[in-house]
């Protein structure tokens, strides 16, 4: 199985940042390849070098095969704190699985989704 890892980049369009996740994103996965804290940093961001907040989170989810109530707490956490700073967030590439896990427990109806970062980071 993959390990679960955190990419962050930036995006081709000004202010779009993407954080190309992979592999299971679940509690065991997650905190076996990399410390909670080391997860909520990589997913927190700061303000550019610039110091102007990004416009635009892709979370790339493609490479996600299926996710547990933690990964999904993890997302839910990251798009409220997006909203507390006006930064939009959206995810990519949601797996059936994970589409599955956002409709049953509503997230579908609070996170935008699109089929590729592409339609997102133009």
């Amino acid at each position: 199985a993959t390990p679960f890892t955190i990419e962050r980049k930036e995006g081709r369009s000004a202010g779009t940042v993407i954080f190309r996740l992979r592999g299971p994103f679940t509690q065991r996965d997650m905190f076996a390849s990399m410390a909670p804290v080391v997860v909520d940093e990589m997913l927190n961001f700061g303000a550019e070098p610039d110091g102007k907040l990004p416009k635009v989170n892709i979370l790339d989810l493609t490479e996600v095969p299926y996710m547990d109530s933690a990964g999904l707490g993890r997302i839910v956490r990251h798009y409220v704190h997006c909203r507390g700073k006006g930064v939009r967030m959206v995810a990519a590439g949601v797996g059936a699985r994970v589409v599955e896990l956002f409709k049953i427990t509503k997230v579908d109806a609070v996170i935008p989704m699109v089929g590729t970062v592409e339609e997102v980071d133009v």
